[in-house]
């Protein structure tokens, strides 16, 4: 069978598993990675390169950090005071998501959903209700809010590393207003979905007494790792992996702490037992899977599919990029394909004779937010499922679905009509 067959084929057989079997899709992605890696498409030594360790590793630290955080009962604190601001239930959920988004223009995603699902899991518990709502809203408004700034997403650092651009690029640029607005208007307009898709949880929120907070040390440490990651993002050639150890560094300092300051150790070891090793497993085998998809052609055959379709009509070109994006970023890791795609849209502009920013923006818009429309089709989406399995709760795709598709299709119209009447003009 043809090599590029085969891979397509396996990658399809890959994720309707993947969509079918949430309680195994760590064992379905590594399973898949290990037919490549038998097969000879991708040799041991890419496989292993394919893997993006900077994820799996500020993953972990997170992750073993926010477990010192949950510990200290400063989530509980959080959600207490947010409970008495907000009326009801869709309220909460309104604030939950609007409170996520802010924090994703700056911070990863993936880092996003893990600070605030603890939070929300705490309101879940208090309301008697459950979570999944909740987190499937924080997820997907994370990865919109990914778009706004320079340091939002890999892939918008992608863009700004590729185009020039600089932080403020992204806010104001040659008199024009940014994809940072377009990405706010998409904002702001999901919130009547959220409203509409919660309209029947209108239980009232009462709370009469604020939860003490046990210990504030791992509150600063959270804090710490957050500015770190911003710092961070405005050195220039800083290590691949500058992330990953900021995150691993921060989980140390904790380990540190826990044991010189608590009475036992049992702190210390379940900060290692709250780490989700099923979907840091989940995310290495998808890596190669994708990494398989980018070194057999088939990326780059979808990237040619766009010239041909589009012709020399700029809308249609513009059109095609947003919505396809939009698509393959459904099934796919938009990293790869944000990647593929920087050097097909700058050449599509040079021979249509415009300047690429339109067509920059539709990228991003398009393979950002198009996450969102399925559980597997971020990363942070897949860190808010594996939180609320090891909580207990099953997310089947059509309970993702019911909050990410309109969330999705709004956000994105939104973007993509400030993006083509903002930007389109030479």
């Amino acid at each position: 069978m043809d090599t590029k067959l085969f891979t397509i084929l396996l990658f399809l057989a890959t994720y309707v598993l993947l969509i079918a079997l949430p309680k195994y899709r760590a064992w379905v992605a590594i399973g898949s990675a290990l037919i490549f890696i038998v097969s000879g498409i991708m040799p041991v030594s890419d496989a292993f390169r394919q893997i993006n360790w900077n994820v799996l590793m500020m993953l972990a630290g997170t992750m073993g950090t926010v477990s010192f955080f949950i510990e200290s009962k400063m989530p509980d604190r959080m959600a207490d005071k947010l409970l008495k601001k907000t009326p009801n239930v869709m309220w909460v959920a309104v604030a939950l998501s609007l409170f996520a988004g802010i924090i994703s223009a700056f911070v990863d995603n993936v880092a996003t959903v893990l600070m605030v699902a603890p939070v929300a899991l705490a309101i879940a518990e208090r309301l008697d209700i459950s979570p999944v709502p909740l987190l499937v809203s924080i997820a997907v408004s994370s990865n919109l809010q990914g778009a706004a700034t320079l340091v939002g997403d890999t892939t918008s650092i992608m863009l700004g590393g590729y185009a020039g651009m600089d932080f403020l690029d992204f806010i104001f640029m040659d008199g024009r207003f940014s994809i940072f607005w377009a990405v706010e208007i998409g904002a702001v307009a999901t919130v009547p979905v959220i409203m509409f898709l919660f309209r029947k949880n209108r239980k009232p929120v009462t709370i009469d007494q604020v939860t003490v907070v046990k210990d504030y040390v791992p509150t600063v440490l959270l804090v710490a790792n957050v500015v770190l990651l911003i710092t961070a993002s405005f050195i220039p050639n800083r290590p691949d992996l500058t992330n990953g150890y900021v995150c691993m560094g921060i989980f140390a300092l904790g380990l540190i702490w826990s044991a010189i300051s608590k009475e036992n150790m049992k702190t210390f070891w379940n900060a290692f037992r709250e780490i989700d090793y099923h979907t840091l497993g989940l995310l290495a085998g998808l890596f190669i899977v994708i990494g398989a998809l980018t070194e057999t052609g088939v990326i780059s055959d979808i990237s040619a599919l766009f010239v041909k379709l589009g012709g020399s009509n700029l809308f249609l070109m513009y059109t095609l990029i947003v919505w396809g994006s939009v698509l393959f970023s459904a099934f796919i890791d938009n990293i790869p394909y944000v990647a593929t795609m920087l050097p097909v849209v700058q050449g599509i502009a040079s021979m249509m004779g415009c300047q690429p920013y339109v067509l920059y923006f539709g990228l991003l818009v398009g393979a950002t937010l198009g996450g969102n429309l399925t559980p597997i089709g971020a990363s942070a989406n897949i860190a808010a499922i594996g939180i609320l399995q090891k909580a207990g709760y099953e997310v089947k795709a059509k309970d993702f679905m019911r909050i990410g598709v309109p969330f999705t299709l709004i956000a994105v119209l939104c973007g993509y009509l400030y993006c083509w009447f903002v930007w389109a003009r030479a």
